[in-house]
Parts: structure tokens; C-alpha cells; sequence
């Protein structure tokens, strides 16, 4: 039995080394890793990408394929219930480094059965609203960006996009700002900021190139 965790670096501002390192620091002792960088979780299906094939091949019964979330599969809703569906099937655990969630087909009671796949829907869900709300967030931040202009840049922000990305995963959870502001060391301001302020955190993220 392995444990691979499977990484998807999508943007410049994320890192490999980083997902590595959270999975370590959360207690994972990982095997092998498998990743793809630059590739869009919107836009290429799991089993579509160079290294997100090779998950179909790899995995045996036993083995634990741990994330960092379940968006590292994909966003599109329809894509990441097929795969976590089929990797159950085939005896796969999964595992996520935040809130350490586990999802197998350990039990055959039909309501445990239902509460796993209900809560594998809602996650997959949930990762493709963020992705369509970055979206928007991102080209509604451009706009303002430029609106702005480049001699007014405003405060620095005291985080990267792929901790903007970390805030609104950990919200996402139900987690308060409070929880989160412990978990990444940011203010409990500025994880309000993030969560009602999307549009005007992006824009900063913009005009200071993070």
C-alpha cells in the first residue's frame, strides 16, 4: 500500500513544494507524488492530463490518495464525483489535508453510503461555484485594477493568491474567521476581507503582481 498525493499547481503563485510541505507538516508520510502543472481544473477533465492519467493506473486497493482539497482533482462538478466514485470503487482511499477528511468504501450501510456521496456532491459542487466566482472575481479585480491605475497601488496585500485560494477553501468548510485566521496565520480582518470582499482582494492581488 502507497500514499501518492496528487497535486494540481495551476496558477504561478502556487507551488509544488507547498502542497508537499502542508501534507508533511498535517503528519502524511507520502510515498510518491504525482503532478500537473499549469493545467486548468475547469478546462482539462482528471484523466486529461499528462500526469492525472496516470492516477487511473497507479492506484491499487489500499492505496491512499491524498489532496490538499478535493478542487486538486478538478473543478467541474461532474468530473470529480466520477473520479472519487471510481476510485472508491476500486478500493482507493482518499484523504485531504485540510480538515483531514476521509472518503473509501469502508461501509456497506446504505445511509453511511449516502451521507459519503452526499458530502463527495457537495464538495465538487462547491469547487466548481469557486472557480466560476473567481472568475468573475478576478475580471471584475482587473477592471478595477485598471480603473485604479497603476500610481494609486494601495496597501500591500499580506498574502500570496493561493492563500486568498487556502481562505476560501477553509470558508467554504463552514469554517469561522476566527478557525481560519489560527489555521493560516493571517488577521481574522483580513479573512473577512477575503470573504466579503472578493472582488477588492483580487484587485490588489492584481495591481501588486502576487
Amino acid at each position: 500500500m502507497a500514499t501518492i498525493l496528487y497535486a494540481r499547481v495551476s496558477t504561478r503563485d502556487q507551488t509544488l513544494e507547498h502542497q508537499i510541505t502542508q501534507a508533511k507538516d498535517a503528519g502524511f508520510i507520502v510515498d510518491e507524488v504525482i503532478a500537473d502543472h499549469g493545467v486548468s481544473g475547469v478546462k482539462h477533465r482528471l484523466c486529461e492530463r499528462p500526469e492525472g492519467k496516470r492516477l487511473y493506473d497507479k492506484l491499487r486497493a489500499g492505496d491512499v490518495l491524498l489532496l490538499r482539497w478535493l478542487d486538486r482533482l478538478g473543478r467541474n462538478y461532474e468530473d470529480v464525483t466520477d473520479a472519487v466514485r471510481h476510485f472508491i470503487r476500486e478500493g482507493v482511499i482518499i484523504r485531504t489535508i485540510i480538515n483531514d477528511m476521509t472518503f473509501d468504501g469502508s461501509t456497506s450501510d446504505p445511509v453511511q453510503q449516502a451521507v459519503r456521496d452526499t458530502m463527495i456532491a457537495f464538495l465538487a459542487a462547491t469547487a466548481q461555484a469557486q472557480a466560476e466566482a473567481n472568475s468573475i472575481a478576478q475580471k471584475a479585480g482587473i477592471e478595477l485594477a485598471k480603473a485604479k491605475g497603476d500610481r494609486f497601488k494601495g496597501r500591500k496585500p499580506s498574502y500570496d493568491r493561493e492563500t486568498f485560494e487556502l481562505v476560501q477553501n477553509l470558508l467554504e468548510t463552514g469554517q469561522g474567521a476566527s478557525a481560519i485566521s489560527k489555521h493560516t496565520g493571517l488577521s481574522r480582518q483580513a479573512i473577512i476581507r477575503i470573504r466579503d470582499e472578493p472582488e477588492v482582494v483580487t484587485s490588489a492581488l492584481v495591481r501588486w503582481d502576487l
